[in-house]
């Protein structure tokens, strides 16, 4: 069976500075829950901050399915690029999770990929839970853009 890699992306742009976006991601435990209305749970378990080989653990439902997640923490370049992956067997077929903060003159944009591996049968059996994936991606930068945003304006 040949898997290829698909990459799921989503790009939001927001009018806020790089740092104030890496922020909201070192701040996570106390910001999942408003991130997202289907985010239910974030805690640090090794390392307890936003840094290469930290760990966490997330609860989140997709598409009405409870995703309950460890994930290490891969790579880290403050206020720019941050990537991690699954700490399970899912790193198999999920091999990467990453966002990527790219300034302009006005703000910057937030580019969310993920990385699945997925053969041809795969990606038409799981069609829906790849669109409810996107549509989770898409909600998360909407509500990202707002909840940054709106803090400007506080």
């Amino acid at each position: 069976m040949l898997l290829r890699l698909m990459i799921l992306e989503e790009q939001t742009w927001i009018d806020t500075d790089p740092a104030d976006v890496f922020r909201f991601f070192e701040t996570m435990e106390d910001q999942y829950e408003d991130w997202h209305p289907d985010h239910i749970l974030f805690r640090w378990r090794e390392g307890g901050e936003l840094q290469e080989d930290a760990e966490a653990y997330f609860e989140e439902r997709i598409g009405g399915q409870l995703q309950q997640k460890t994930v290490v923490f891969t790579r880290i370049r403050p206020n720019r690029y941050l990537e991690f992956r699954p700490t399970d067997w899912t790193r198999l077929l999920l091999p990467s999770i990453s966002f990527s903060i790219e300034p302009d003159d006005c703000g910057c944009t937030v580019v969310q990929r993920i990385k699945v591996r997925t053969g041809p049968i795969g990606r038409f059996l799981n069609r829906r839970e790849f669109e409810a994936v996107r549509t989770h991606m898409r909600e998360e930068g909407e509500n990202l853009k707002r909840l940054l945003e709106d803090d400007l304006g506080d």
